[in-house]
């Protein structure tokens, strides 16, 4: 069962999404129940201009999408 979706995964997307990981810098190590391991870090990046202009590290699913929300009402605040 387990090869069934092994063959579904594009080795090319995945090699792409590792590399994009890499380059914003949310690979990190982890702890999942006692082991350490290689992951990416909940992180949010708001992007302008093709240049980042915020970033949320260590970020919780719970509330966040309003902070984001907050953050990007207060600077369409600001460029008005």
């Amino acid at each position: 069962m387990l090869t069934q979706y092994h063959h579904a995964i594009d080795p090319e997307a995945l090699r792409r999404a590792r590399w994009i990981a890499n380059k914003y810098g949310v690979m990190k190590e982890k702890n999942m129940y006692g082991k350490k391991v290689m992951g990416v870090a909940r992180t949010t990046f708001v992007i302008e201009n093709g240049k980042i202009a915020k970033v949320f590290n260590n970020v919780k699913p719970e509330g966040h999408a309003e902070e984001v929300l907050e953050y990007l009402k207060g600077v369409m605040k600001g460029a008005a």
